[in-house]
């Protein structure tokens, strides 16, 4: 063996020989033993709750107009600020009315003139009568008499009903709001020629209420029809189903209504048959195309298991929870998710009532079979720290 040889032999040797000795005053050859992480556990929570399915819609106007003239001429004024709320009855739209006052004026100077006609020709005939009685008039005179009467009453009809035509012209020149509603821009500025039952003025919508419109799958509508047949949840083309509805911005389902109607096919090229719910608007919430997300009731009260969402872990493509066994270890129960009801996730399948689930220090167990220490914690506070003396009790 070479001199630098016996000086590396020497010099593990020696350092093996610190190890051993340094182990040896720790007591013993084996590493440290660690205490087992502390996590919060939390009863699975048990509680009776309605199902509810979801859904993707919108929002849609309970009535929607598009605002077109009925008489043609040249626009005179806008009345209105563009998107404005505006009431049934408010003026929106003047069209120049001159040619239609002028029009209106000469049809009632056509019916005064056919009101002296027939007063005339009343008079005529009663002097006739007079006559004929006496024998100074002729029978036929008196027909005559009675002839020109009649026709006076006619003419008198028929320019009665001209002055009504020219009239109901005339207040076409003034558009008014149908509805109550929130009115769009104005499509056509004064001085432009409308023409009646064609330029597009504005378009008006309703405000409340409102439609959330929305469409179901052919699966959940097959589900919903069995339910109303076993009479367990009437069918909501019969009954006023209750819906909850959230808007994008807000949290959970604030907002509440009921189903108004289902359509009576279901639509082949996607499966789903479209339905739509009637909401209360008088905080003017909604706005007509407004994505919303439904909850309508699915079934009947039932009995069902909660955790909170802090608890659920993903494995690929499954779900799945810590719950504590035997000896504090901890167990792996693959889990089915429900709907998510105030702050909880529901547990379809998977988990027994008594079951204590982690809800926070999941990222210190490395396996199932790993003992814990266990801290009881309520299940919608998962991160709660109870004294160090409740904690030592448990």
């Amino acid at each position: 063996m070479t001199h630098a040889a016996r000086s590396r032999f020497g010099f593990i040797a020696g350092a093996g020989a610190l190890v051993l000795i340094g182990l040896s005053g720790c007591g013993g050859g084996g590493p440290p033993a660690f205490p087992p992480p502390t996590v919060n556990v939390a009863a699975v929570v048990k509680k009776s709750v309605t199902e509810w399915d979801d859904f993707s819609g919108r929002i849609e106007a309970v009535e929607s107009i598009e605002l077109r003239p009925r008489a043609t001429g040249y626009l005179a004024a806008v009345h209105f600020r563009d998107g404005a709320e505006v009431h049934k009855g408010d003026l929106l739209f003047t069209i120049d009315d001159r040619e239609y006052r002028a029009a209106a004026d000469n049809a009632r100077a056509n019916l005064a003139r056919a009101d002296t006609r027939v007063e005339v020709a009343g008079t005529a005939l009663s002097r006739t009568e007079t006559l004929a009685g006496v024998g100074a008039a002729s029978v036929e005179e008196l027909e005559q008499r009675r002839g020109e009467a009649k026709q006076a009453k006619a003419d008198r009809d028929a320019a009665a009903s001209q002055l009504r035509q020219a009239e109901l012209s005339l207040s076409f020149t003034r558009v008014t709001a149908p509805i109550d509603g929130r009115i769009g821009k104005a499509e056509v500025r004064p001085g432009n020629l409308v023409t009646a039952g064609s330029t597009l003025l504005s378009t008006l919508v309703s405000i409340d209420p409102v439609y959330v419109a929305f469409e179901g799958n052919e699966r959940a509508y097959l589900r919903y029809q069995a339910l109303a047949r076993e009479g367990s949840r009437p069918s909501s083309r019969d009954a006023r189903n209750p819906v909850r509805v959230g808007l994008a911005s807000e949290a959970g389902y604030p907002h509440q209504g009921e189903m108004v109607f289902v359509d009576n096919q279901l639509d082949p090229s996607t499966g789903t048959i479209r339905a739509r719910a009637l909401l209360s608007n008088k905080d003017r919430v909604f706005t007509p195309g407004l994505f919303a997300r439904v909850q309508l009731v699915g079934g009947q009260v039932r009995e069902s298991l909660f955790v909170h969402e802090r608890a659920i872990l993903t494995d690929q493509d499954r779900k799945y929870v810590y719950v504590i066994g035997p000896n504090n270890s901890t167990l792996r129960k693959d889990v089915e998710l429900g709907a998510a009801v105030d702050g909880l996730r529901l547990i379809a399948k998977g988990l027994s009532e008594g079951d204590l689930v982690v809800v926070n220090g999941t990222r210190k167990i490395f396996a199932a079979g790993q003992p814990v220490t266990p801290v009881r914690v309520p299940m919608d506070q998962p991160e709660f720290q109870p004294p160090p003396a409740a904690a030592a009790k448990q």
